[in-house]
């Protein structure tokens, strides 16, 4: 039974594996799930009026996002801004009951809830107070008011905590190897700007023109990857995975921070390269070009390096001494200002803490 019962659960695991890959997928079955549920078991919540179960759906559908933590975040900040949207439509319906105009009582109950709303600490909730403050204003003064904003409250209430509970327990999504896998992506992008930049060195062929789209696949490559590496952070927190994967986590961390500050050095390396050209430098000039060249394509393959490659120790001391060729060339007697000196020393230091910086990985 048990032999019989192992290959099922195999299938199993690796088909949910799978699905916490399809993110999207994902949070479309889990929000499916939570609205039935709360469509079906908000009917069963004591001292409440059942005909007003339908916006439990609402409440599971607006809390339901990618991550646990976002999740009860968004689901508690859209219950304050209901909280708020209703005393103020129960506001306006007592100003009704006095005999204020319609009119007036809609405008200023509207106007004064888009401002509410505007309030930092609503976050998400703040686009529902003036929703909710409508729907208590022309639902529940055709009706019981109190009764209405009540059963609205409790039911979405009711809502967002189903919405909150099936993210946690149905497949909590973690990120964290999605991360992993757009770190790397920065890494090669990163190194690719470096081996065309030796090549720019070589070729004699600096400018402006050759960098602007690399530039900019760099800087978008970045900002992504920065957004994914906080998405997978958010996504460990409140998940009972986490504790599994914290070794990974803090990874995740350490390179994102390297990396961050490999691709800053690298557009800075970049600028450098361009300002000696443009001044026709004499740390371009023939006796420094090949060292030169040959420091950042050193630099190149070692920032490329995998993580837990055997080969890591020997690119570390190759790019080591790459860059002290680079360094001993520009310590000889050659033409220049004492600014463009400053300058080419400004390039070699650059390579320098890049090289610093992918030291704790070899």
């Amino acid at each position: 039974m048990t032999a019989e019962r192992t290959p099922t659960l195999r299938r199993a695991a690796s088909y949910t594996a799978r699905l916490a890959q399809q993110p999207r997928l994902l949070l479309a079955i889990k929000t499916s799930l939570a609205a039935v549920l709360a469509w079906y078991l908000a009917p069963l919540i004591p001292f409440l009026d059942d005909q007003y179960s339908y916006y439990a759906p609402l409440g599971a559908l607006v809390t339901m996002y990618p991550t646990v933590a976002r999740s009860a975040r968004v689901g508690f900040q859209v219950l304050v801004g209901l909280a708020v949207g209703i005393g103020l439509g129960l506001s306006g319906v007592a100003a009704l009951r006095l005999g204020v105009p319609g009119g007036v009582v809609l405008g200023t109950v509207i106007g004064v809830g888009v401002l509410l709303g505007g309030v930092r600490l609503l976050g998400d909730g703040g686009d529902w107070a003036p929703l909710a403050a409508l729907f208590v204003l022309l639902i529940g003064g055709a009706t019981d008011p109190e009764e209405f904003s009540v059963s609205y409250l409790g039911t979405t209430a009711f809502g967002v905590i189903v919405g909150i509970v099936v993210n946690l327990l149905v497949v909590p999504p973690l990120y964290l190897r999605r991360a992993s896998e757009r770190l790397s992506a920065l890494r090669d992008t990163v190194t690719r700007v470096l081996d065309d930049a030796a090549d720019a060195v070589t070729e004699e062929r600096i400018g402006a023109d050759r960098f602007e789209s690399a530039m900019r696949t760099l800087a978008e490559t970045r900002e992504t990857v920065t957004a994914e590496v906080d998405e997978a952070e958010e996504s460990a927190r409140a998940n009972p995975r986490r504790r599994r994967h914290r070794g990974e986590r803090e990874e995740n961390s350490r390179r994102m921070a390297a990396l961050d500050r490999t691709a800053f050095l690298t557009q800075e390396l970049i600028d450098l390269l361009l300002e000696l050209q443009a001044a026709d430098d004499a740390s371009l000039a023939e006796e420094v070009r090949d060292e030169l060249a040959g420091a950042i394509r050193s630099t190149a393959d070692l920032v490329a390096t995998p993580l837990g490659d055997p080969d890591a120790p020997q690119r570390l001391r190759e790019a080591g001494d790459a860059l002290a060729d680079y360094q001993r060339a520009l310590g000889m007697p050659r033409p220049g200002t004492r600014a463009e000196i400053a300058t080419g020393a400004a390039m070699e230091l650059c390579l320098r803490r890049i090289i610093d910086v992918s030291r704790p990985f070899v």
